[in-house]
């Protein structure tokens, strides 16, 4: 099993944009358990594919607020402080996420 490097480089997200995040996690969570409950019913599986793609867009698009808000803010502290490890290490995550 791949063990997990996670570089300890300092940073704050702003206090808005991460109730923003954990907002649209919480309706993406209550979402997917809407669907776990459509399966339970033995609901039409056209139905639960199409709430599937809905959470699985709502996803998305958070990963994407992510990215731009690390880019925007943590990514660019790391060049000014020439913190090459820190730049690695999303560009990593990026591509697992990919």
């Amino acid at each position: 099993m791949e063990q997990e490097h996670h570089h300890a480089h300092s940073h704050v997200h702003d206090p808005k944009e991460k109730k923003r995040q954990l907002n649209r996690l919480s309706r993406v969570i209550g979402h997917l358990q809407y669907v776990k409950r459509m399966l339970e019913a033995d609901e039409d599986c056209s139905a639960v594919l199409m709430q599937l793609s809905a959470a699985q867009s709502a996803l998305n698009g958070l990963g994407k607020e992510i990215i731009n808000e690390h880019i925007s803010h943590c990514i660019a502290h790391a060049v000014e402080h020439g913190d090459t490890a820190a730049i690695e290490e999303f560009q990593k995550a990026i591509q697992k996420y990919l």
